[in-house]
Parts: structure tokens; C-alpha cells; sequence
């Protein structure tokens, strides 16, 4: 018998009336039951954590920091556990569920970190004008309210970890929705944030439908919302609230720029290799995979073949197995989107150099040269293990072609020289600038974000602190400065 999985109402468990499966995108089997929460539910979640919010912004530090750092600690506990749960519902290969646990580890680890320093306050002289004599201001940051945090099905548990240690670490009640496809390992937070002392309704982890979202999107009582996953979705909400604070972390296109001044063996093989494990990493669904190679006309003749080679020994199979770098996409919907895609660029005159089949959904690790621009491949995210090569004459060329894209989320350039990292910083349209490596190294203390349609505002734990709080000055008057 499969078990069912309570959510999480106001920092209890509870069940609803109805159920729904989740399911492995490798076998299809179920994996696990989630009890789906009632309208009465979602609302006492809601009603309960706007009640909260004054009690929650005052509670100590220490005790929001020791709720976090609780939870990083279980985590380490019960890493196999829950890797195992992610590979078995997101279909992720093992090894890079393992990573993700740990990523989660320190994210947890950072917040209660940041929850100790933060709200230390800056004073400014105000004498600086005759008007401002005796006068001292004081800046902190309080909660902006409830916290909205709508999580994607890539990173089930560290994407879910993202919105909810920054709202404890500040302060700010959350209510969590983890994607439909991969409530589990969201859940499992619950479990953990269950055994400390944090206050009764400062947290909730509701697996509703996304057809229910627009009502809690739309509620007064969360001036907040965090939300990771598509442009489409992603920027509906935020035309829907207009005058709600709004962080969206959306897709992207990435690009790794290898330059002429790369062109050693040494240097091309570890840029081959490194492509071809980030083009395929978590099955290609992740925003800063590497989607688009971009290569100096003096290097692509020699690094083509390299990129051709690494992609086609990566391991594709069973996420169960330690041994697989590429399993499964979370559906076979997707998997068959991602083949139509490739389908319509090779009718278009693109050379399909490896890969290019489907089976279930699974998709073969794909490399795509000459596609034209106006294919889809090259427009829009593909969220899938397909790479495209494009040959290019020199600096500018490149960094055009990195530009020549609606999406800006973090970029890789391969250069030995200091000088083009600084032109490469200022120069490309992204959130991230990586040198000496691909696009998808995200630190998960730094500031993540895109520019364009990738996205507005920042996570990475202060930064999504911020994001959720407001500055308030205090004015001292009548002092001896």
C-alpha cells in the first residue's frame, strides 16, 4: 500500500478530503500519496499566519536562528533518505539528488546565519544641515508581511528551501506551494520545521493544485510572493498584483562563450567537459543549463568534436543508479515537447550531430549545430539535454550573440585574460557572469537573479531577506552627537 503524506497547516499536519499520486517519470509507478488540502484549510493557513505576522517579526534570533540551523542539521541525518525521494519523483540521477540535499543543507545553514546578523541597524548623522542638529537616524528592516513562496519541480527540496529559510531567517510568516509533480521532498521541511519552537502558524506547506493559485495570489494578506518557474506563469502573477512585491526567478537560454585565448588541449577538454555535463545535468531542466555553446572561429573546429565526444559518453538510464548522469524529464509531455523542438530546428537546416530520440520520457543528451535563428531551439528555453553550437569571429561577435536573446540569466565565458572578464561583466545582459567555466554554477549565498524575461529581484538567502523586508527609520532627537 502507498502511504499518504499530510501537509503541513499551520506548522501541524493535516489532511484534506481528496488525494492525488505522485509518480516516477522513469517507471511510472507511485511513489507516494498527498492528502490535497480543502478551501476551509487553505484559508485557516492563510487567516493563521496573517495572524502571526507581528508575533513572528519579533521573535528573538536566536530562536529563528536555531529553528534553521535545527533543520540543517536533519537534513545532513536524513540525506540518503531524502536524495532517495528526489530521484524517485523527479526522476533526478541520484548523485545529483545527493547534491541537492546538501545545497539545502547550507541554504539552511546560511539563513541561520544571516537570521544572527541581520536587522543590526546603521545610524546616519543628520547634522550635516543645521535643520538635522541633534539628530540621529536609525535603519532597520521589518517584514513586509506574509510570504507567498511558489516552488518549481526541478529542485524540489533546495528550490523549496530558498523560499522558506529566507522568510524564518527575517521574520516573515511564509506559506509554501510546492510544484504538483514533486510535493514530497517539500514536504519533508515540514517534518523538520515541525520539531523546533518556531510560532504556530509562521509556516504552512500546502500541496494545492495550480488551478487554485490565482485566489491565493490574488489575497491582501500576502503582500509577498516569491515565485520560481516559467515567464508565462511567472509574470501573469505579477500583472495580476500590480501593487504586490513581487520576486521572479524565470528561465533562461544560457550561454558559455569559449574565446580565442582558451585553446589549449587542456583548456578545450575541460571546457568540452564541462558543457557537456551542464547542458545535461538534471536532464537539462534547470535555468542556467547550458543551452547555447558560442566559439571563436579559431577554436571550434577542434572544440566541436570534443563537446560531440563528452555529450556522448554521458550516462543516460535508471536514477537509481549511481553510475547515471542523465536520467528521465519529469514527464512525457516535456520529454515530447523538447523532441519537437529538436524535430522543427533539424527541418529548418540545422545538423543534428548526436542524439535526437526519445524513449518515454526520456530524451537522449542532443547536440544541434547551424540552427538557424528563428527556430524555437534558439529562442526560447528548452529545459531538456539539447545543446546548440554556433560559431562566432571575436570577442564582440560573441558577446552580441550572448545578448541577441530575450532572457538574461547568467552566462559562462571561457578566458584566460582579466581584462575581457571586466569587458564580459559589463558587457553581457545577465545576472550572472561565470569565467572560466559554464553558466550554471549558482552559489546559494550569492545573489541569483536574471534580467529581461529571466526574471526580477534576487535570491540567494540575504538578498531574498531583503527582498521580503522594508527599510523603516527611527529619528533621534535632542542628542550630543
Amino acid at each position: 500500500m502507498t502511504s499518504t503524506h499530510a501537509f503541513w497547516l499551520a506548522g501541524r499536519q493535516a489532511t484534506g478530503e481528496t488525494t492525488f499520486d505522485v509518480t516516477s517519470p522513469w517507471d511510472g509507478r507511485v511513489v507516494g500519496q498527498v492528502s490535497v488540502p480543502t478551501e476551509a484549510q487553505v484559508e485557516e493557513a492563510v487567516a493563521a499566519a496573517y495572524a502571526v505576522r507581528d508575533e513572528f517579526a519579533a521573535t528573538p534570533a536566536h530562536v529563528r536562528a536555531a529553528a534553521l540551523d535545527h533543520v540543517s542539521k536533519r537534513l545532513v541525518e536524513r540525506t540518503e533518505e531524502i536524495a532517495q525521494l528526489i530521484s524517485a519523483e523527479n526522476g533526478k540521477p541520484i548523485k545529483w539528488a545527493r547534491g541537492e540535499v546538501g545545497r539545502a543543507v547550507s541554504v539552511f545553514r546560511f539563513a541561520a546565519e544571516e537570521a544572527r546578523r541581520f536587522n543590526g541597524g546603521e545610524a546616519q548623522r543628520l547634522d550635516t544641515d543645521l535643520g538635522g542638529q541633534g539628530r540621529l537616524a536609525l535603519t532597520r528592516r521589518f517584514p513586509k508581511g506574509v510570504v507567498l513562496g511558489i516552488a518549481p519541480f526541478n529542485f524540489p527540496l533546495n528550490l523549496c528551501a530558498h523560499k522558506i529559510a529566507p522568510a524564518i531567517a527575517a521574520g516573515a510568516p511564509i506559506i509554501l506551494k510546492p510544484a504538483p509533480a514533486t510535493p514530497l521532498s517539500g514536504l519533508i521541511i515540514g517534518d523538520l520545521l515541525a520539531e523546533t519552537e518556531l510560532p504556530a502558524g509562521s509556516w504552512s506547506i500546502l500541496p494545492v493544485s495550480n488551478d487554485r493559485m490565482p485566489a491565493l495570489v490574488q489575497d491582501e494578506r500576502l503582500p509577498v510572493i516569491s515565485f520560481t518557474g516559467s515567464e508565462k506563469v511567472g509574470y501573469a502573477i505579477m500583472d495580476s498584483v500590480p501593487r504586490k512585491h513581487c520576486t521572479l526567478e524565470l528561465g533562461g537560454n544560457g550561454a558559455a562563450v569559449v574565446l580565442g585565448d582558451w585553446a589549449s588541449d587542456e583548456d578545450l577538454d575541460w571546457a568540452a567537459t564541462r558543457i557537456a555535463t551542464f547542458s545535461n545535468y538534471q536532464g537539462g531542466q534547470s535555468c542556467i543549463s547550458v543551452q547555447r555553446v558560442i566559439a571563436d572561429a579559431s577554436v571550434y573546429d577542434r572544440l566541436l568534436p570534443r563537446i560531440v565526444a563528452a555529450v556522448e559518453a554521458q550516462v543516460t538510464g535508471d536514477p537509481s543508479d549511481d553510475k547515471t548522469d542523465v536520467g528521465p524529464l519529469v514527464s512525457e509531455d516535456a520529454a515530447e515537447r523538447v523532441e519537437s523542438w529538436v524535430d522543427e530546428a533539424v527541418r529548418s537546416g540545422a545538423t543534428l550531430l548526436t542524439g535526437g530520440k526519445r524513449d518515454g520520457a526520456s530524451y537522449a543528451p542532443t547536440v544541434l549545430a547551424d540552427v538557424p535563428a528563428e527556430a524555437t531551439i534558439s529562442c526560447e528555453e528548452v529545459f531538456g539535454p539539447v545543446l546548440t553550437v554556433r560559431k562566432v569571429d571575436g570577442e564582440a561577435e560573441a558577446f552580441a550573440a550572448v545578448n541577441d536573446s530575450k532572457y538574461g540569466l547568467q552566462a559562462g565565458v571561457f578566458t584566460h585574460d582579466l581584462r575581457v572578464a571586466f569587458r564580459a561583466h559589463r558587457a553581457l545582459e545577465v545576472g550572472g557572469v561565470v569565467v572560466g567555466d559554464v553558466p550554471s554554477y549558482r552559489a546559494d549565498q550569492m545573489p541569483y537573479g536574471g534580467v529581461k524575461q529571466s526574471g526580477v529581484g534576487r535570491e540567494g538567502v540575504k538578498f531574498a531577506m531583503d527582498d521580503y523586508t522594508y527599510e523603516r527609520v527611527l529619528v533621534l532627537t535632542g542628542l550630543a552627537l
